[in-house]
């Protein structure tokens, strides 16, 4: 366990995402809108804004269907707790991940 992912049990960006996030493939990307009809997303931890502006995120980790989106940070921070698989991208991949 690398000694970013001793997230305490209190930690402030905790809110029952592991009964949807726990055990999930996730992709890097770059960041995507869901469907036509959405701007941004959220950092499904720290609540951080992706979207495709310059001053938003514009690359993190996001679920197949794209619905869900984790920032670098909080994917280190989370990643051994949540046992993600980090399934290939190879249309956008990002840079040292």
């Amino acid at each position: 366990m690398n000694g970013n992912n001793n997230v305490s049990a209190d930690d402030w960006r905790r809110h029952g995402q592991e009964h949807f996030l726990k055990g999930v493939s996730l992709m890097s990307s770059r960041y995507y809108p869901y469907n036509e009809n959405w701007e941004h997303d959220h950092c499904e931890f720290c609540g951080k804004k992706f979207s495709l502006c310059t001053n938003d995120l514009n690359e993190g980790y996001s679920t197949k269907d794209g619905y869900h989106w984790i920032c670098k940070e909080c994917f280190n921070d989370f990643k051994d707790e949540f046992d993600w698989y980090i399934e290939n991208n190879n249309s956008s991949p990002l840079s040292g991940m």
